[in-house]
C-alpha cells in the first residue's frame, strides 16, 4: 500500500469515526515500527489519536467508554484515546502518549490543540516515570525473547534497544525521548562495534526479513546484559510536577465548549 494510499484510508476513517461516533478527532499519527523508522515493507500501520466528544456526552451520571479500537484489517490498525483519559495518562507522564507527540508522520491534526497539548506535555514530563517504563520495557523484552535462547528472532533486539537506548537518553538528561530509532542511535550509541551490528540488523528488517530467526547475536546479547544491569543500578531521577489546574482548564476548554 502506497503512503498516499495509506493517508487517505486513514483520513476516511477519521471521518467515518467522528460521523459514527459523534466525536472530534483532534490528533491521529502512525505509531509503532513505521514511525520508529525500522518498517519492512509488509510492516502494519497503526494509527492512534486523540478525541473529544461532544459537551452532553461529558454531563451524564454514567461513564462512558474512554477507547475507540477500529482493527480495519490486516495492514491497518486504528485505536484512538478520549481526551480526559488522554489527559489523565499525561498527568503520570505516559511515555506512548508522550511519543505519539513526536511521531514524524501526522495523519491529522488541530493545529492549536496541538501546540497547547505539546506545551502540557512538556509541564508534566517525568524523566523518573519515563526512564522506569523504558527499563521494564527493555527488561521484560530481552527476558521473553532473547536471554538464554539458542534461536531467537533477530528483529526482537530492536524491541529491547529502542527502550534501551531510550534510558541512555533520559540519563543524559537531553528532553523528551523521540520517535525516531535512529536519532536514539546518533545521539546515545557509540560503541562502535554494537553500532555496526544494529545497522546491520536494521537494513535487514528495513529489507523484510520480519521473521528470521537465528543463533543470538553475541555483540548486541553482550551489550544488553551489560546496560541493563548498569542501568538497574542507577539511582531515580528527579521528577517534574505539572500545574493540576492547567489540565482541568484544558479540558474543559475542549470537552465543555463545543
Amino acid at each position: 500500500m502506497k503512503n498516499n494510499d495509506v493517508s487517505e484510508r486513514v483520513r476516511g476513517a477519521i471521518t467515518r469515526l467522528e460521523a459514527e461516533k459523534n466525536v472530534r478527532v483532534l490528533y491521529a499519527c502512525e505509531s509503532g515500527s513505521r514511525a520508529w523508522g525500522f518498517a519492512s515493507h509488509d510492516s502494519d500501520y497503526d494509527v492512534r489519536f486523540l478525541y473529544v466528544h461532544r459537551r452532553e456526552w461529558y454531563l451524564s451520571i454514567e461513564t462512558g467508554r474512554d477507547v475507540i479500537e477500529e482493527p480495519l484489517n490486516d495492514e491497518l490498525d486504528v485505536s484512538g484515546w478520549e481526551l480526559r483519559k488522554a489527559l489523565r495518562l499525561l498527568r503520570k507522564s505516559n511515555p506512548p502518549l508522550l511519543e505519539w507527540m513526536k511521531s514524524p508522520v501526522v495523519y491529522h491534526h488541530d493545529p492549536v490543540f496541538t501546540r497547547e497539548f505539546e506545551e502540557l506535555a512538556g509541564m508534566f514530563y517525568s524523566p523518573r516515570r519515563c526512564f522506569a517504563h523504558y527499563l521494564n520495557m527493555a527488561y521484560g523484552n530481552w527476558r521473553d525473547y532473547l536471554e538464554g535462547r539458542d534461536q531467537v528472532s533477530l528483529k526482537k533486539y530492536l524491541y529491547v534497544f529502542r527502550p534501551l537506548l531510550a534510558c541512555r537518553w533520559i540519563e543524559r538528561s537531553l528532553g523528551q525521548v523521540p520517535m525516531l530509532f535512529q536519532e536514539l542511535v546518533d545521539a546515545v550509541l557509540e560503541e562502535r562495534e554494537v553500532r555496526a551490528a544494529l545497522d546491520a540488523l536494521v537494513a535487514r528488517k528495513r529489507a523484510g526479513d520480519e521473521l528470521s530467526k537465528s543463533a543470538p547475536d553475541e555483540v548486541l546479547s553482550r551489550f544488553v546484559a551489560t546496560e541493563l544491569h548498569r542501568l538497574k543500578a542507577l539511582s531515580d531521577h528527579d521528577d517534574s510536577m505539572g500545574d493540576m489546574d492547567e489540565l482541568d482548564l484544558f479540558f474543559r476548554r475542549y470537552a465543555l465548549s463545543n
